[in-house]
């Protein structure tokens, strides 16, 4: 298991930035496919953006292409989400994922992922 713990998220107005980091607890990132989901009020998990293990294979929801970047950097173990041009729609409570896997391979499913973190809230107000 990976304890993960999240950090950047606050509350931003629509048009602003914000990067959102997971970082392990206690352990590498080295093995592990990374991914971020989101859950607005009311509304269920869905899928934002994920990254294999070497970090040259991502994938992105519809909703965000364009706009979010996920990324990895090896040496500090951290996971990265650079979110631009926020809109209201994207306020959500934040989470990132891990789950062990093939070098190149990209997890988009929540069910495959068995380490999550507590999450960041995200509020971006109109």
């Amino acid at each position: 298991q990976v304890q993960l713990v999240e950090s950047g998220g606050g509350l931003v107005q629509a048009g602003a930035s914000l990067r959102l980091s997971c970082g392990p607890s206690g352990r590498t990132f080295s093995s592990y496919a990374m991914g971020w989901f989101r859950q607005a009020p009311g509304k269920e998990r869905e899928f934002v953006a994920a990254i294999s293990w070497s970090g040259l294979h991502t994938s992105y929801a519809d909703f965000v292409k364009g706009r979010f970047t996920i990324s990895r950097d090896g040496a500090k173990n951290t996971v990265y989400l650079q979110m631009n041009s926020l809109k209201p729609d994207d306020t959500a409570v934040y989470s990132c994922a891990a789950a062990r896997r093939a070098i190149n391979v990209v997890v988009t499913t929540a069910y495959e992922y068995d380490n999550w973190g507590q999450g960041t809230q995200v509020t971006v107000s109109s």
